[in-house]
């Protein structure tokens, strides 16, 4: 019973998550259907799992009507009284002879339960570890992420020549998105010379919802191709301890695959002098592309030059995913 309450909460729990839409704040939404198959495996596993208790049952059920049968066929012991007093006279001596048994073995049992013990015990943590997933899963509210998750994580910038063996896909980036980690170097190379066809021949590249991780990627793989070139995007403003005067990071949540692999990607963008903003103030912003040393990553980097910007509401769905 016990499994069946655990599957059908896990079936709940996404049931949830999927229905309210918040499967965003976990997976990239091209994933979704892999939450609905979950929920519908669950549901059957739920069923199997009924299917089973109820033959357990009806086996007991079975074997405790043979056992009443076999009592009522038992001889009447008035109408046979010497085979009654044979048959209690075998019955006390087997009595007595599984009780000598019992004495003698007292320590094996002794074992076998406290045996039995540790499996309930252990059984009984399995279970609590199962449940509190779901517990946290349905009853606790998803937050969405902003700056404090920057400020609590920091970020940082690999370098270009970072080999691909050292990346790890379930670490979390930072700035700039990186796909290389599943792909081959091979792979990668072609793969992001097919990317940049797509942006090459722009004049203004502007990064929306769909297309933000994507060109994001292709910028920061090929800052020279675009140099001069007017970049514009939406994102929450994250000054940070090490940027001085008018610059600010511009950032957007993101999610590669899953959470195992978001990251908050975007550019360190130049504004007009007098500038001010808080963090998790939301811009759309337009500028040309240049390039600065940035020395706490102690290497160039691009940087947004900004010709205009505004502020702008938060956006109903704040994250970006990407779509290959």
């Amino acid at each position: 019973m016990t499994r069946f309450f655990i599957l059908f909460g896990f079936a709940m729990m996404f049931s949830f998550i999927h229905f309210q839409g918040q499967l965003n704040k976990y997976i990239n939404t091209r994933y979704a259907y892999l939450s609905i198959s979950a929920i519908v495996i669950l549901l059957l596993l739920c069923v199997v799992e009924v299917i089973r208790m109820y033959q357990l049952e009806q086996a007991e059920k079975k074997k405790a009507e043979e056992i009443a049968s076999q009592h009522d066929q038992e001889p009447n012991s008035e109408q046979e009284p010497d085979h009654a007093h044979e048959h209690i006279h075998a019955h006390d001596h087997v009595h007595m002879h599984a009780h000598d048994h019992a004495s003698s073995s007292h320590p094996h049992d002794h074992f076998g339960h406290s045996h039995e013990s540790s499996s309930r015990w252990k059984r009984s943590v399995g279970y609590l570890v199962l449940i509190f997933p779901i517990f946290t899963g349905v009853f606790l509210p998803v937050s969405t992420l902003d700056s404090s998750f920057v400020k609590a994580k920091g970020f940082s910038f690999p370098s270009m020549e970072l080999s691909l063996s050292d990346q790890n896909p379930g670490q979390h980036q930072f700035l700039k998105p990186d796909s290389s980690v599943f792909y081959g170097k091979e792979g990668y190379n072609e793969f992001k010379n097919k990317e940049l066809e797509a942006f090459i021949d722009l004049d203004t590249v502007s990064l929306d919802d769909e297309n933000y991780l994507k060109a994001m990627e292709v910028l920061y793989n090929y800052p020279g191709q675009f140099m001069g070139r007017t970049i514009s995007f939406n994102g929450f403003a994250y000054k940070g301890e090490q940027v001085d005067g008018d610059h600010y990071f511009v950032f957007r949540f993101g999610f590669i695959h899953c959470a195992a692999d978001s990251g908050v990607f975007g550019m360190l963008v130049d504004f007009p002098k007098g500038t001010d903003l808080n963090d998790d103030d939301w811009v759309h912003v337009t500028g040309t592309l240049t390039s600065e040393l940035y020395q706490p990553f102690k290497q160039t980097i691009p940087v947004l030059k900004v010709t205009e910007f505004q502020k702008i509401a938060t956006p109903k769905d704040p994250y970006v995913y990407r779509m290959f």
